[in-house]
């Protein structure tokens, strides 16, 4: 265990000068759906992608980065981020339509790509209504819901490297796995080329509709979650092993094995993250030990825990 990062001045001493805005000791609990977790050492939003460039071009190699989206499948330890956590906000959330291609900025959610698709009849997108998050965070993870993935609708991407350099991306350079893409971890993505195809605005929102329908019936939305937590394992349903090795409304602190859909972990108002992630791994012990099936987190989780008795 490690103790709670600390806001640091010489951090920000030691920040290119940029344009956008610098926070230290952020809290990110205040931006993560679990609403757990430390502070940002400095939180960086720049003002846009040639504020974000300018940036890691000239960044000490020793200053630690980490990127964040809406938080929606995301844990942050107690502890908090060393470091810059860079925060992609309104510059970087573009939506661009042309027939059935469609542009899209990193930043821009998922639901509100899938509303201006169905509001210029390009159809295809609809899945993503049902994906929170950022199209950035869809496009690392390969996000996918209701049938469909990104691998799906994706043609290319551009990111900016850890050195600033902008890359061109086709679908093949992303290599788009289950919940996975091969783009080196320091690499950002700026922007996404999607493509749908032609279809009928009424018929798309009923598809969006049966979606939601569909989600508020089998997830705890109105608590505060942090999506699905462990990936499906190769023939088999993660919240049917959940539930078969006894861990429905499992607790542990603050934290709870939804009883309404095993996959989910909700905080009661209580949890700390600590609460979350130890729940997390005492459901993968049992799952392992009644299936032999090894469950993997689908929930990023970053930061340092703090030690055992220490307060945030």
């Amino acid at each position: 265990m490690m103790m709670a990062v600390a806001p640091s001045k010489s951090l920000i001493d030691r920040m290119p000068d940029v344009r956008g805005r610098l926070s230290v000791g952020a809290s990110l609990a205040k931006v993560t759906w679990f609403a757990v977790g430390g502070p940002a050492e400095v939180l960086f939003k720049p003002a846009d992608v040639d504020d974000l460039a300018h940036f890691l071009k000239q960044k000490p190699d020793d200053m630690p980065v980490t990127v964040i989206g809406v938080g929606s499948n995301l844990l942050v330890r107690d502890g908090g981020v060393p470091g810059v956590v860079i925060r992609l906000g309104r510059a970087f959330a573009s939506i661009q339509i042309n027939k059935a291609d469609v542009t899209v900025g990193a930043g821009a959610l998922d639901g509100n790509v899938a509303l201006a698709a169905m509001e210029a009849d390009v159809s295809g997108l609809e899945f993503l209504s049902g994906v929170p998050g950022t199209i950035g965070g869809g496009l690392r993870m390969n996000a996918g819901a209701y049938g469909a993935e990104m691998k799906d609708i994706v043609v290319g991407a551009v990111a900016l490297d850890g050195k600033g350099n902008r890359h061109e991306l086709s679908a093949d350079d992303l290599g788009f796995s289950y919940r996975k893409s091969i783009v080196p971890a320091d690499w950002i993505f700026v922007e996404a080329h999607l493509r749908g195809h032609a279809g009928q605005a009424v018929d798309i929102r009923a598809r969006m509709d049966d979606i939601k329908f569909s989600r508020e019936d089998s997830q705890p939305l109105r608590t505060s979650t942090g999506g699905s937590t462990f990936k499906n394992p190769e023939g088999h349903k993660a919240w049917q092993l959940i539930d078969d090795a006894g861990c429905r409304g499992l607790r542990v602190g603050g934290a709870q094995v939804s009883d309404k859909h095993c996959n989910f972990l909700i905080n009661d108002g209580t949890a700390t993250a600590n609460d979350i992630e130890t729940l997390g791994e005492t459901v993968r012990k049992r799952v392992k030990e009644t299936s032999g099936v090894e469950l993997v987190w689908e929930i990023r989780r970053i930061g340092v825990a703090l030690e055992k008795g220490m307060g945030t």
